[in-house]
């Protein structure tokens, strides 16, 4: 097919396909059914999923073009200016699509008659400010408008990459939409639901963007932006495969339920997505190297590998189609809560756990699939580090692979475990989760040196893109980084921080809101980081107090942490009370008394990483004055030797004098 031609076919291909799927869920499952009650009409009922769809596949172009860009092209060239277009283009398709859903949905919801009267232009705009999901689309369309104008008007590496950053945010109110809080497992359904937009659309949208950009890359360019993207798409499709699982669970439940219409569309995108797998496994081993080793050879594997890239966006495009479908599509579980709920199933959607045993604290798990990945994938990319090191003969200690294991060890018992269990519950337990968070694990985490192995193992870019190593470079070394990784602001940080996270409204904000909660803890855990690193770490940093300074530091820290506990322990007032108060838990202490509980742990969970903390920086600086007494002897005896070889030539120098004079 010609060049031209196929930058036209691929996407139709993909929206034909996807506009198929849609129709034919719609009509199978009956998600486009007349309604006998409060109908909208045949507008609404086919507009309102055939907008979605829109929405969905102009996020792809917009998120996943700006994420390959970054990774696999150089800034200030065509092709790396032409993904911005890309992306300009499809924000424009994204706000236009968002503001036609956030119109549908009002409709749909409140069954009203479009017309220009004030009453109806009243309503619409109570809708679009006083509702959760009219505040959901009114703000995805504001962030796709401005959006439009940032992919436009930007061209180089730093505004890209906060851009992005906004691109993917962007996608968060929409997995907010996907599941109603007044439904059982909203947090799983909704974190699992944003990983599947975010991975679909860092998959669909990189695809999309080899399509466009075909004619504007030579054979060999072209092969290594394929291999980039075959990375991301690959880890794209782990994402996207576990949390549809994930999410199909909640809606299905049992094998049996995959015989109703809801499960025979979640069968066709899961057959879908699949099938997308296999052919990028196909092309990653078999085609894309043969493009660029041989030019015979490249012509026909290029011919084929397009081919298959038609068939992938085809398959894209099903699975497309049967998500927005399957979305419209009634479960055939009952997922609302009960007509009467518990106290704990209406602050957070789930029933109240059994009580709080020993054996509980190893045995219970409520997964947080956000935290599963991001430790899944720490796991994955850090030992395959280790592994590329020993295959070229480089040695990494084991210690502190075994460190970084136990890190992300514990990491994931604290956000999927029994921490995250009990911690809505018990005030105790989330000061344990909180204490781990900030001093333990981070602690793990610095000793296993991320950034230096990845400095190492990562092969360096001669092309003038960016890798994983020079984007872990450039962030090390921004002033951003100069500023947070100071001793005196990591402290100060990690100190504030506390105090003003349980104090103010942040700690309510974290129960209440899921968002929150997943924001509490990478903020405590990266503030534990950098307090950390700036003490004790080997990975490079702009500056580290002296030895001394370090240990007043940690003093200090001690300090404020034992004060914190006793002031809680000392409090005759319940922690946001119309939570811990109201669970209607009949186990365990009562929560004043729990929350007396948590402040002692504060204090003594607190104090023991930053007394091994200290121990560290004590033992440090013993070896750093041995090394200080080595290099200094080691001068010396250079000296030494230095003047023992300048008084022999003396001596020489002497004696072939006397034996000139003699003759």
């Amino acid at each position: 097919m010609p060049t031209r031609v196929f930058r036209v076919a691929g996407p139709a291909i993909l929206v034909v396909a996807a506009l198929a799927a849609l129709v034919a869920g719609l009509i199978y499952g009956g998600g486009a059914s007349p309604l006998l009650i409060a109908d909208p009409g045949p507008l609404v009922r086919w507009g309102l999923p055939v907008a979605t769809l829109g929405v969905n596949l102009s996020a792809a172009g917009m998120v996943g073009t700006l994420l390959l860009a970054l990774f696999a092209l150089r800034a200030q060239t065509k092709p790396f200016d032409t993904a911005l277009d890309v992306a300009s283009v499809s924000a424009a398709i994204f706000t236009v699509a968002s503001a036609v859903v956030a119109f549908l949905t009002f409709v749909n919801i409140y069954n009203a008659t479009p017309s220009a009267s004030a009453e109806f232009g009243q309503q619409l705009g109570r809708f679009l400010v006083d509702t959760e999901p009219g505040r959901a689309w009114s703000l995805t369309t504001l962030a796709g408008a401005t959006l439009t104008v940032l992919t436009f008007a930007v061209r180089g590496w730093t505004p890209t990459l906060v851009i992005a950053a906004l691109a993917v945010a962007t996608l968060i109110p929409m997995a907010t939409q996907g599941h109603s809080g007044e439904e059982a497992n909203h947090n799983t359904a909704v974190v699992s639901l944003a990983l599947h937009i975010t991975g679909a659309a860092v998959w669909l949208g990189g695809l999309v963007l080899l399509v466009v950009l075909r004619p504007q890359l030579d054979r060999i360019a072209l092969s290594d932006v394929l291999l980039r993207y075959s990375s991301i798409a690959l880890a794209a499709f782990v994402v996207v495969a576990l949390s549809g699982v994930a999410r199909a669970i909640v809606g299905v439940v049992s094998v049996e339920n995959l015989f109703s219409p809801y499960g025979a569309i979640l069968t066709v995108k899961v057959v879908a997505l699949l099938l997308i797998g296999v052919l990028g496994a196909w092309y990653r081993r078999s085609l894309i190297g043969r493009i660029r080793a041989d030019a015979e050879t490249g012509r026909r594997a290029a011919s084929r590998f397009w081919g298959l890239i038609t068939l992938e966006l085809a398959f894209m495009g099903i699975a497309s189609g049967a998500a927005v479908a399957l979305s419209r599509t009634p479960p055939p579980v009952d997922t609302r809560l009960p007509e009467i709920p518990s106290p704990a199933e209406v602050l957070t959607g789930a029933p109240l756990p059994p009580e709080l045993t020993p054996i509980r604290w190893i045995t219970s798990w409520d997964p947080d699939l956000l935290w599963a990945f991001a430790i899944g994938f720490g796991v994955f990319f850090y030992l395959a580090g280790v592994r590329r090191l020993h295959r070229r003969g480089d040695r990494w200690p084991i210690y502190r692979t075994v460190l970084w294991l136990a890190g992300l060890a514990l990491l994931l018992w604290v956000t999927n475990g029994g921490v995250n269990t009990y911690q809505d519950y018990l005030f105790s337990m989330h000061m344990v989760g909180h204490m781990l968070l900030s001093m333990a694990i981070p602690m793990l985490l610095v000793f296993g040196a991320p950034v230096t192995l990845a400095s190492r193992a990562i092969a360096k870019r001669d092309d003038g893109s960016r890798g994983g190593r020079e984007w872990i470079l450039w962030a090390v070394h921004t002033p951003f980084s100069r500023v947070i990784t100071h001793p005196l602001f990591a402290a100060a940080m990690f100190i504030g921080s506390l105090w003003a996270f349980y104090y103010t409204d942040l700690f309510r904000w974290s129960l209440y809101d899921h968002i929150g909660h997943e924001w509490m803890i990478a903020h405590f855990l990266i503030s534990g980081y950098l307090f950390v690193q700036s003490l004790v770490g080997v990975d490079p940093v702009p500056y580290r107090l002296p030895y001394p300074f370090r240990l007043l530091t940690l003093i200090g820290v001690m300090a404020m942490h034992a004060f914190f506990g006793i002031t809680i322990m000392m409090s005759s007032g319940l922690f946001v009370a119309e939570w811990f108060g109201s669970m209607g838990r009949t186990w365990g202490e009562t929560p004043l008394a729990d929350q007396y509980t948590g402040g002692g742990i504060a204090w003594s969970i607190g104090e023991i990483p930053t007394l091994v903390l200290a121990i560290t920086v004590a033992i440090q600086w013993s070896r750093s004055d041995d090394r200080l007494q080595r290099r200094s002897d080691r001068q010396a005896e250079r000296t030494g030797d230095a003047e023992l070889e300048e008084y022999n030539a003396r001596l020489q120098a002497l004696a072939d004098r006397d034996t000139r004079a003699r003759r």
